[in-house]
């Protein structure tokens, strides 16, 4: 078990961040402000996924966290490509 200070005050700065983005994702005015949001909140999905790793000592969520890391970048960009058409 991870001891850290550092690394659960990290952790917590990243789950602020990925709450901020959860609401900018359901509030956001406009379909590119849900775009970076939905991007915002992969990325914090994969440090907390990191973080528990760091956590469990289990390398296992490590390989969860890049499938989802790639998954996230697929969801961008399938977004990116829906807005510049204009649907």
């Amino acid at each position: 078990m991870v001891n850290n200070i550092y690394l659960q005050i990290a952790t917590v700065i990243t789950l602020i961040a990925f709450i901020i983005g959860m609401y900018r994702f359901v509030k956001g005015p406009h379909k590119a402000d849900r775009m970076v949001a939905f991007d915002m909140v992969s990325v914090a999905g994969i440090a907390l996924i990191g973080f528990i790793a760091a956590f469990t000592n289990k390398l296992i969520y490590l390989d969860v966290a890049l499938v989802y890391g790639i998954l996230g970048f697929l969801g961008v960009v399938i977004i990116g490509r829906y807005i510049e058409r204009g649907f």
